[in-house]
């Protein structure tokens, strides 16, 4: 099942680290390449040796090689790789992965590393309660890390509780399933919209409003990440993307946006419409900046086109179309009114009146409908983390 795959181990210091061995027999067995970095204080919990002759390479420890020198590079490590786990991985550790500190050779390889990124908790249970914890795991998850929920039961301290590693075997059960997942859209075709448009006024004014494009460009990395191609039709945002199954279309008005749309969709499976498109633009651009004046200025403004409304016209019985509502009020009946007006296949809904939702937050809480009007709620979770529940939404009707 892991055949051919390449996988870092990375090994902290914790009483957890005995479970390392079976994890990497494990990985072995399945037909992974597994290649073993330790922290120093590791080495106290179990030998390198032991994972040395497990994993049939060298186990990497320092960034210099005492007996020649040679710098253990943690840029090649992080491209080499295929898939990056952090088993165990203390409060410490992941404190350190949070805000970006490069001590030891697991963390620098941590921050280079260019494949999807794992780690499994493991410590007492009032450390992973702690409120520093619990925020450390939430951040990791809205960087796009993957997060092995520990188990419960009798800790190391004696306590019973959650805190305890993963069994190495649903550890690499999961492993398996995300690259089951990683395939599961492979020769599919998504466009996406993201951010905001803006609608000039005059060369230094324009219409806009507060989205931030994060939840569109989460989706765009969610469906690469499970093996589509990606079209994301962005506007302006501070936001950048670096994945080479994902086409960046940088557009700046709702007119740009439409045109841009209407081009690439015939080509695809299908699309997500998660921009936040101005609904009206002025009437009239000036030509020149205007300048304050004693009377009020009145600028008229027409409705822009219906980039979601074409689409369910031109859309096909091969392909999805997904929507977008944010509402402040009446959300349901708004958005239920949306998902027949635009013949969308489902729609998102999140609501202003929800604290941590919305534009400019790392976090969203959304409702997802269906045409048959059924309805799921989710809770409030990182922008990342959403994006996995509208794909798997998307592929269950695949």
């Amino acid at each position: 099942m892991l055949k051919g795959k390449k996988i870092l181990l990375g090994i902290t210091a914790s009483i957890a680290a005995y479970k390392a061995a079976m994890l990497v027999r494990f990985l072995v067995k399945e037909g992974a390449e597994v290649k073993v970095l330790m922290t120093p204080f590791a080495t106290k919990f179990i030998t390198p040796l032991t994972m040395a002759t497990l994993s049939q390479n060298p186990v990497l420890i320092e960034f210099y090689k005492a007996e020649n020198g040679d710098w253990n590079s943690h840029v090649d490590l992080g491209l080499w790789a295929d898939l990056y786990l952090i088993a165990p991985a203390t409060a410490n550790t992941m404190g350190k992965m949070v805000h970006g500190i490069a001590d030891n050779l697991l963390l620098t390889t941590y921050l280079s590393a260019k494949c999807p990124v794992f780690a499994a908790p493991a410590m007492d249970l009032d450390m992973f309660r702690h409120p520093s914890t619990t925020r450390n795991v939430e951040v990791l998850k809205s960087y796009g890390n993957h997060i092995i929920e520990p188990a419960s039961g009798e800790l190391a301290s004696g306590l019973l509780g959650k805190g305890r590693m993963e069994e190495p075997e649903v550890i690499v059960g999961k492993i398996k399933d995300f690259f089951f997942q990683s395939a599961e859209l492979k020769n599919k075709t998504f466009l996406i919209t993201a951010g905001p448009t803006y609608e000039p006024i005059d060369p230094v004014r324009f219409i806009g409003n507060h989205s931030s494009g994060k939840m569109g460009y989460a989706i765009a990395e969610e469906l690469a990440s499970r093996g589509a191609q990606v079209v994301l039709i962005s506007g302006t945002t501070a936001l950048q993307i670096d994945n080479e199954q994902v086409k960046l279309i940088k557009v700046s008005t709702a007119e740009e946006m439409y045109q841009a749309s209407i081009k690439y969709f015939p080509e695809t499976d299908g699309a997500i419409m998660s921009a936040a498109v101005s609904d009206f633009t002025p009437v009239q651009e000036n030509s020149r900046k205007v300048k304050r004046g004693k009377e009020n200025w009145q600028i008229e403004f027409r409705p822009t086109k219906d980039i979601a409304a074409q689409l369910g016209k031109m859309k096909t019985s091969k392909q999805i179309l997904v929507g977008f509502a944010l509402e402040t009020n009446d959300e349901l009946k708004n958005a239920q009114k949306k998902l027949r007006s635009k013949n969308l296949d489902f729609i998102v809904l999140n609501s202003l009146q929800d604290k941590g939702a919305g534009f400019r937050h790392d976090t969203n809480k959304i409702s997802i409908v269906d045409r048959n009007n059924n309805v799921k709620d989710f809770e409030l979770k990182p922008k990342t983390e959403v994006a996995k529940d509208i794909v798997a939404e998307l592929i269950s009707i695949f």
